[in-house]
């Protein structure tokens, strides 16, 4: 069996992992450093936010130079030691790529601006004003403002989809499909095992400017990327051939792993079809859950019912925070408290068919840190506050210790505070804590890499009424049932006659007959 299916991958998000050099910002050596805390949780692998050469205005997703490694953190020789200790742990790496856009300081778009006649001219998106000046269609970018900038060097207007400083590549050119290749062939020389592909449906555009539409469903809109349907500045129907040509060159490269992240309202539609038949991707992840204010059972089941298995499907992917969102511990807590909801969160995505992301800090169930206004560097949190909670609560320092005031992450002032209550949840206060949160989660993680029904089984809904969520996982003669009570008072419940408790959080290890709120249980059935 493939190695990535079914697997448990931990996100390191680096600037916030380990400090090492006393700068304040986390980097590869101090990620070395705790590679044996990752290793203990019993993942398969790693996957490696942007460590790549940036101006760092989105944090390192605004690439300079692809086949570099920034300062910030570290040297190349950082990165092949990283490799090298990786591997040797038993674990996989997979790292971020970029491919929709770079950063305006890269020399390709340096290049391209130059004028309209040279080698990589077209390499970005570039289109003529309207004859009153204006931008050449409504197109809007994700964080405010429309999804174009004057250039005067070329007399023409630039596309990004985000900041102004991240131009939107030219995908549809063969030529800049080429270069990337050229990029994912440079690290996949250098050993790493697969690749996370940032904002993918992002990566081609419609061809003849086409204006989107107006969105005329009701709700909340903070930003004018909101007002629109996104039908022409992305999720255009050339990307799977390109996620073709990524998936021939991992093959020749033998057991390596693509997963696409893929943004917007088509989300679903566009992992089936990133990840169809056996040439394109391996998996794909959306925002199911990611963009979720709460968990219910009728959520779980949509979700589950849009990926039946059938033939020629691909393989999905599931997460419930990573660094653009705010902690799943705090987002889905409602009337309880976050430890509560991180353990019954732990459980339920450990259950889920698919592979599974865990975000650094999830095992300590750490919730949304405080993070007040004049701390912010979230570009997008700076422009719509208050009304949107930003990135920057869920990207604060890893709490490895709990001495104060900056929890064993470094000897300086962080570049983000540390949330006092995150110092409470700490590795060393949590480790050798059999009923702490640590424990939970590598227990959790243990239990579905040695169970083939978790791990790669069907996943059968039974019951889906109210707070009631039951399903059953099923696999090489192992059958068990999950049961889960997503609401605030207890429910009555059914097992069939010679099940056995294989595990449970909040009260639900000990159920019989009754689930108390917001817990869960695992139960063996007998053949």
């Amino acid at each position: 069996m493939e190695w990535w299916r079914g697997a448990v991958l931990y996100q390191v998000y680096p600037r916030s992992f380990q400090d090492s050099d006393g700068d304040g910002v986390g980097d590869l050596q101090g990620l070395i450093r705790r590679l044996d805390h990752i290793a203990g949780l019993g993942v398969d692998g790693l996957w490696l936010s942007p460590v790549f050469a940036s101006p760092m205005k989105d944090f390192g997703y605004d690439v300079s130079d692809y086949c570099a490694i920034d300062p910030l953190f570290g040297t190349m020789d950082d990165f092949d030691t990283l490799v090298t200790e990786v591997h040797a742990r038993g674990l996989k790496l997979i790292i971020d790529q970029v491919y929709a856009h770079t950063s305006d300081a890269h020399d390709w778009f340096r290049a391209s601006r130059q004028d309209r006649v040279n080698d990589r001219a077209d390499w970005y998106v570039w289109a003529d004003a309207k004859a009153d000046g204006s931008p050449p269609n409504n197109w809007q970018s994700v964080f405010g403002g429309p999804a174009w900038t004057w250039d005067a060097r070329r007399g023409q207007y630039y596309m990004h989809n985000f900041l102004g400083s991240q131009p939107q590549l030219n995908v549809r050119n063969p030529v800049v499909q080429d270069a990337l290749l050229d990029v994912t062939r440079f690290w996949l020389d250098r050993g790493v095992d697969g690749f996370r592909l940032d904002a993918i449906n992002f990566a081609i555009h419609d061809a003849a400017l086409t204006d989107n539409p107006a969105d005329p469903r009701p709700g909340p809109r903070t930003r004018p990327f909101d007002f629109q349907l996104h039908l022409y500045n992305q999720s255009q129907p050339e990307i799977p051939a390109f996620l073709e040509r990524l998936r021939d060159l991992g093959e020749s490269y033998g057991d390596r792993f693509f997963v696409a992240e893929v943004v917007g309202d088509a989300a679903e539609a566009e992992m089936h079809a990133f990840t169809r038949g056996g040439d394109r991707l391996h998996s794909a992840y959306g925002f199911n859950y990611l963009y979720a204010r709460a968990l219910t059972a009728e959520r779980v089941a949509e979700t589950t019912e849009r990926w039946p298995g059938a033939d020629g499907e691909g393989w999905p992917a599931w997460t419930f925070s990573n660094h653009d969102t705010p902690r799943v511990a705090s987002r889905w807590a409602g009337t309880h408290d976050t430890g509560t909801t991180a353990r019954l969160a732990m459980l339920l995505l450990m259950t889920l068919r698919g592979n599974v992301f865990l975000y650094q800090g999830e095992e300590l169930g750490l919730p949304q840190a405080g993070v007040p206004f004049e701390r912010l560097v979230d570009p997008e949190a700076i422009a719509n506050w208050p009304m949107t909670l930003g990135r920057d609560g869920a990207r604060t320092p890893m709490p490895w210790t709990s001495d104060g005031p900056w929890g064993g992450f470094s000897e300086v002032e962080p570049w983000l505070p540390m949330d006092p209550r995150h110092l409470e949840l700490a590795v060393s206060t949590q480790t050798g804590d059999e009923h702490a949160m640590l424990a939970l989660t590598r227990r959790l993680i243990a239990l579905r890499k040695t169970s083939p029904a978790l791990a790669t089984g069907r996943m059968t809904l039974v019951e889906v009424d109210g707070p009631r969520l039951v399903f059953r996982r099923e696999a090489d003669g192992q059958a068990l049932l999950c049961v889960f009570n997503l609401g605030d008072s207890p429910i009555q419940i059914s097992v069939p006659d010679g099940a056995s408790l294989v595990a449970g959080v909040n009260g639900g290890e000990d159920a019989a007959g009754q689930l108390p709120a917001w817990s869960g249980q695992i139960v063996g059935l007998s053949s």
